[in-house]
């Protein structure tokens, strides 16, 4: 699952792309943006989506020369947050935060989806690439993949945390469980940081979760990194240990990330927050800023990424059908 290297041979040229116009588009006002950006973030305060759109929005702002308002609007595993979205006028003024969750799994997961992220959106560029940690407080005997392995098996039905369902984090510990065979409950919360407080609290035992949003807690000495979820370990955590190093051959889920507004966009406006995307991505001091909170930028064109989001599509939707993943 190196999503990465997916990404590379998905990447087409930039003349590639092509962009539905709608009539009062085509005299798209030069001046645009003439009021400020709502940049919609489907997820609570203080997770990783969060952390990395204040960063990047406030450098889109400067380059577009118009505030770039962050709103939070959660549930449903981001699905209420993305609807707004889809459902906004497609001139640009309202965009999302986009996942590989709400843009690919969600879909297949989900019983009810309010909107289609294969015709409602239009891409505006990556953002880049999440590292997702198993964790345990600090205080537990489990200090290793392969103690937490034996612990499952002793105990059917442990619980794990994650930031809500169909959520990528969601998505590795239904492989975790399928890889070492056990039998693991999952229990979806409303954002990272509930999870996090009740797992401090000592209320649950294990949490898969995006990594910008626990490293406070891990360099703090509060929990316990067990292993990351990618191919690759994290910059962030470089003494631990990958899942297919700790003994889960082939495991590795890379969630990916990116900028989507609603379907019908002028191309002139995609092409304007695109630019200026790539370029805040581009930036020494936000590069420095995201890769220190365990987010890994990568921009791309507005092509690219809705080329991503459709094949991603298509291969995590096998995927959810074998792991039987639902939510309502």
């Amino acid at each position: 699952m190196k999503l990465l290297h997916t990404f590379a041979r998905l990447c087409v040229t930039s003349g590639a792309a092509a962009f539905a116009v709608l009539p009062w588009a085509v005299s798209a006002q030069p001046g645009w943006p003439a009021k400020p950006i709502h940049f919609i973030v489907p997820y609570l305060p203080g997770g990783t989506t969060d952390i990395v759109a204040r960063i990047v929005g406030q450098k889109v702002s400067e380059k577009l020369g118009q505030p770039v308002i962050v709103e939070n609007r959660a549930g449903a595993g981001g699905n209420v947050g993305m609807d707004a979205v889809a459902k906004a006028a497609p001139d640009g003024y309202t965009i999302g935060f986009g996942a590989i969750s709400t843009n690919a799994l969600n879909p297949h997961v989900y019983k009810a989806m309010a909107f289609d992220p294969r015709k409602d959106f239009a891409g505006i560029s990556m953002l880049g690439y999440s590292t997702i940690v198993l964790e345990v407080p600090a205080d537990t005997p489990i200090k290793s993949v392969a103690d937490l392995v034996a612990f499952a098996k002793k105990n059917p039905g442990l619980t794990y945390g994650t930031a809500g369902a169909g959520t990528s984090m969601h998505l590795s510990g239904v492989l975790f469980a399928q890889t070492t065979q056990t039998d693991l409950t999952h229990v979806a919360y409303k954002g990272s940081n509930p999870a996090i407080n009740d797992m401090i609290g000592g209320h649950i035992k294990v949490m898969f979760d995006n990594l910008p949003a626990s490293l406070p807690h891990i360099q703090s000495g509060k929990l316990r990194a067990l292993a990351v979820a990618g191919a690759a370990r994290s910059p962030s955590l470089p003494d631990v240990p990958t899942l297919a190093e700790a003994g889960l051959k082939g495991y590795a889920v890379d969630p990916w990330f990116g900028v989507f507004g609603p379907a019908g966009m002028p191309p002139v406006v995609v092409q304007k927050l695109n630019q200026a995307f790539v370029e805040a991505l581009a930036m020494p001091e936000v590069k420095e800023k995201l890769l220190r909170a365990g987010f890994t930028p990568k921009s791309s064109s507005a092509a690219e990424l809705d080329a991503l989001a459709r094949a991603e599509y298509e291969r995590l939707g096998k995927t959810a059908r074998d792991a039987k993943m639902t939510a309502e």
